[in-house]
């Protein structure tokens, strides 16, 4: 097979409508917010989702979301409807911000350090939430699925490390998870990797997931599109193809002819973000995490009045 351009992979570092039209900052009006990191004078915080007559005292599973936006811009937004749904079905369910270029002058690899400080946050923070410190799932789509992936298997971007930065469980949404050649797959002419070295502010292998795969990293399922332009569909059919060859629990689930940002609210009459978050309710129980049949189709129907 011939091998995939590279340069096709970051046409998602533009601003579209697959992020929807969520503003910055978001106003959740469901959710409570905490800050989990302060920078000088940024504060990062997360939005939480709490399932009804949650205590303290409960040791209830979590997930945290991070949105997609090419490291550039985004929004925590973005996941308001997965949180929602989430915490109706018994999660602990949150939405992260995490620095990006416009807003904060960062580099990809600052939101690689904050996606970790996110989960530590939450596992310090375990018994005050109500969570359960072992069952900590992170999600997110595009820059912030690429975010969730490296958190998941590059080392190092973190100063604390006592604490486990690596979830428990994967939920990825067209994530960009090669940013590197793949010899003989993933070509990367000279002149791109230059200028994507000076956007991720480091070597780009050095945050690339695939090229730090290994056996041990937590149960995974990926949702993308067949006809997406941003991030290639064969990116990652490569990416499930090797974390399976190395022993680990990694399932990609395809939609056929969908784009880029398919999965959001609101597109495609929210066919795609039932399909999705009907697995994603799947695969929680086959973890153990939740009980009882989805309510995804009521909760929809919900939502949408």
């Amino acid at each position: 097979m011939k091998p995939v351009s590279i340069l096709s992979l970051f046409i998602f570092t533009l601003i579209t409508s697959a992020l929807g039209k969520t503003p910055y900052p978001p106003k959740l009006t469901d959710a409570r917010e905490e800050v989990y990191k302060t920078i000088g004078d940024t504060k990062l915080k997360l939005w939480i989702f709490e399932p009804e007559g949650h205590k303290k005292s409960d040791k209830r599973p979590a997930v945290v979301f991070f949105f997609g936006g090419g490291w550039r811009a985004g929004t925590p937004g973005q996941f308001e409807m997965q949180c929602k749904y989430l915490a109706s079905r018994g999660m602990v369910a949150m939405t992260a911000d995490y620095r990006v270029s416009t807003r904060h002058g960062t580099k990809a690899a600052a939101c690689v350090e904050d996606g970790k400080s996110a989960v530590r946050w939450i596992r310090k923070n375990a018994r005050k939430l109500g969570v359960d410190p072992a069952k900590v799932a992170a999600g997110g789509g595009s820059a912030g699925g690429h975010v969730v992936a490296a958190i998941a298997s590059v080392p190092g971007f973190e100063k604390d490390e006592e604490t486990s930065s690596v979830p428990d469980a994967l939920l990825l949404f067209n994530p960009a998870v090669i940013l590197a050649e793949v010899p003989g797959k993933i070509d990367m002419p000279a002149e791109k990797a230059v200028s994507l070295k000076e956007r991720i502010g480091t070597d780009p292998k050095k945050i690339s997931p695939y090229h730090h795969l290994r056996k041990g990293l937590p149960p995974t399922i990926v949702f993308h599109g067949t006809n997406d332009d941003a991030v290639p569909f064969r990116t990652v059919q490569l990416y499930e193809k090797r974390a399976q060859a190395l022993g680990n629990s990694c399932k990609l689930v395809g939609f056929e002819d969908k784009p880029h940002g398919f999965f959001n609210w609101g597109r495609f009459g929210n066919a795609p973000f039932r399909e999705t978050m009907l697995e994603c309710d799947d695969f929680l129980k086959e973890l153990g995490w939740i009980r009882g049949k989805p309510t995804i189709t009521a909760f929809a129907k919900e939502q949408s009045k």
